[in-house]
């Protein structure tokens, strides 16, 4: 669907839950068939940014529990990053949620954060892309 050719995907894609230990050899071979291999560590934070700029989107359009989002942007993107500046309010955010049991976050107002704070990182990124 996504336009994507390579021979091997239609196999990484049919894999019944038997051949799971088949997937990682597959998915590398997806990727060289895909061009997409050799990555560099400049391919793979931009990879990062665009992950998080994607998920920063699907909160914001109410397609992505802030809360999941959150911790998705904090795990998968700014910790690998090394916690840039523009992802520190939602890692903040992410952060606040594993508050000790005793004093418990309030959700709802997280999630209407999280939303916030994601649109802002949209808008930086947009700003700064426009201006290059």
């Amino acid at each position: 669907m996504a336009g994507i050719e390579a021979p091997s995907l239609p196999l990484l894609a049919g894999l019944a839950r038997g051949e799971y230990p088949q997937a990682r050899e597959l998915f590398d071979l997806v990727l060289e068939e895909s061009g997409l291999l050799p990555l560099t560590s400049e391919d793979l934070a931009k990879a990062r940014w665009t992950a998080a700029q994607w998920w920063a989107g699907q909160i914001v359009a109410c397609q992505l529990d802030p809360v999941h989002g959150a911790k998705l942007i904090h795990e998968e993107a700014a910790a690998e990053l090394d916690y840039p500046d523009a992802l520190q309010p939602i890692v903040d955010l992410a952060r606040a949620l594993d508050l000790p049991k005793d004093q418990p976050p309030d959700q709802q107002h997280i999630r209407d954060r999280v939303t916030s704070a994601a649109r802002d990182f949209l808008a930086t990124e947009a700003h700064q892309n426009h201006s290059l």
